[in-house]
């Protein structure tokens, strides 16, 4: 005779689930970014694709919408293309692939499909999308402004790493904040940190004001270095107690 008693099916992980385990990245992202990267991780969960699926994929867009912006910022610049269509593409774009970018450490944690050669591609990857959205901020920069400092740019794109090797370390045992409280004005204020925010505000100006792009690069150039200036201070300061 067969039995009655029907065995509940294991519960499948909702998008709270996903977003429960987020890794954090500042006030924009964690509203925005992982939000939306949760849902691209409940997808990914019930299509059956690992981690590192997202994480190409992420690359590859992001890629992709830097070498678009890239290739057409003497057209912008000359007036044969609007500039916000060249700037929704790349709010579009960069969003969407950081997203995924949040989506892949979501899905791992989730499904348990953590690995360290995961975690390797992961920064890679992120290093490789982050040389192609400076090289695309610089090249708009230089497009509208020939007269753009070249200290400045390579200024620009050694600061602007600063953010995510910061990241990096913070992901460590050893990890510390020189600022720990997480009051509101406290976290409006590193929204000028937050990759979500940061690259948000890139576009918009890449869409609605092109010729200020020397100036956001001299404002993330002043804001990425006095960080590190900070932080070096604030560890040499730990490390001779």
């Amino acid at each position: 005779m067969q039995s009655a008693t029907t065995l509940a099916e294991p519960s499948r992980p909702t998008v709270a689930d996903f977003h429960r385990v987020n890794r954090g990245g500042g006030l924009f992202s964690e509203s925005v970014s992982q939000w939306l990267g949760a849902a691209f991780a409940l997808v990914a969960q019930r299509l059956g694709l690992r981690p590192t699926a997202l994480t190409i994929t992420n690359l590859v867009l992001g890629l992709a919408t830097s070498v678009t912006v890239v290739a057409l910022a003497g057209r912008v610049a000359a007036g044969e293309v609007p500039a916000w269509l060249v700037g929704l593409l790349a709010l579009v774009g960069w969003q969407v692939a950081y997203a995924l970018d949040c989506a892949d450490g979501q899905l791992a944690r989730v499904t348990d499909q953590r690995s360290a050669a995961g975690a390797r591609i992961d920064v890679l990857c992120d290093v490789a999308a982050q040389i192609a959205l400076v090289a695309a901020l610089s090249a708009t920069a230089v497009a509208q402004r020939p007269s753009t400092p070249t200290w400045l740019v390579a200024t620009f794109a050694g600061t602007w790493m600063v953010n995510l090797v910061t990241s990096v370390m913070q992901a460590g045992p050893n990890a510390a904040s020189m600022v720990t409280s997480t009051s509101l004005p406290v976290r409006l204020v590193k929204l000028v940190r937050d990759y979500g925010a940061v690259i948000f505000v890139a576009a918009l100006v890449l869409a609605v004001a092109p010729a200020l792009t020397l100036w956001v690069m001299v404002a993330f150039t002043i804001v990425n270095g006095g960080f590190l200036l900070a932080s070096i201070a604030f560890s040499a300061r730990a490390s001779l107690r």
